[in-house]
């Protein structure tokens, strides 16, 4: 269990005095290996929340606490792939393997992306699609007790970001881990998530929380669902 609790965020108000506040009494409980989407438009705070939860900034009323463990390991999915340009696939991914974790499981990770055939290439000769690739199974070699994930197929063309999400998925069911997942796209998030969590304009709060039927959901499926939704 992770449980989360941000009683205020705010931030110093640009151009007059005072502070905005961002967040305000959000809770919020993550079950081991569940995979939570939270929804929610632009500005609402979903990045804000992401880095709380990261401890990138700590200026916050509130907790967070991990039940297993005082020292959690975190993966972090960004929007923009940040691998080091000077550093093959494989280099980059072997930089981010922690003390304990056998170097062999990177050739895992490389044949499950399918990026065997491009371990040794560097970031600049890739796509975009293809740095993302590897920007998410960075995240899993981690072996994250928390994995946190911003938009991180935004910008893809639809194809790509549909190949993105089957492998997401695939790493995923291979060695779960509790995702917290950030999208503002519905469709992404009920294809994803064992639960949804839609957030309120700022200041933010949980507006409601929806579980989501078992894997897998077909076509059919996954739009009823969207519609009920919407149309809620």
């Amino acid at each position: 269990m992770i449980d989360i609790h941000i009683e205020r965020k705010t931030f110093a108000a640009r151009g007059r005095a005072g502070a905005h506040t961002a967040i305000a009494g959000l809770k919020l409980r993550l079950r081991e290996h569940e995979f939570v989407c939270l929804v929610g438009p632009s500005g609402c705070g979903k990045t804000t929340l992401l880095n709380l939860i990261a401890g990138l900034d700590r200026d916050f009323e509130g907790h967070i606490r991990f039940h297993k463990t005082d020292e959690p390991r975190l993966g972090y999915v960004f929007q923009e792939p940040r691998l080091l340009p000077w550093r093959t696939v494989r280099e980059n991914l072997m930089l981010a393997l922690p003390p304990d974790v056998e170097p062999a499981l990177i050739d895992e990770w490389l044949e499950i992306a399918g990026l065997t055939p491009f371990q040794h290439t560097y970031p600049t000769r890739l796509s975009l699609g293809m740095s993302r690739r590897v920007a998410l199974v960075r995240a899993f070699a981690v072996q994250p007790d928390l994995l946190l994930m911003d938009e991180p197929f935004v910008s893809l063309d639809v194809p790509t970001a549909a190949r993105m999400r089957r492998l997401l998925l695939d790493l995923w069911r291979h060695r779960p881990h509790t995702v917290l997942f950030v999208t503002h796209d519905l469709r992404e998030a009920l294809e994803l998530g064992d639960r949804l969590v839609f957030l309120t304009p700022p200041p933010t709060r949980i507006a409601r929380e929806l579980p989501l039927p078992p894997r897998p959901r077909d076509r059919d499926t996954l739009e009823r669902l969207y519609r009920r939704i919407s149309e809620n």
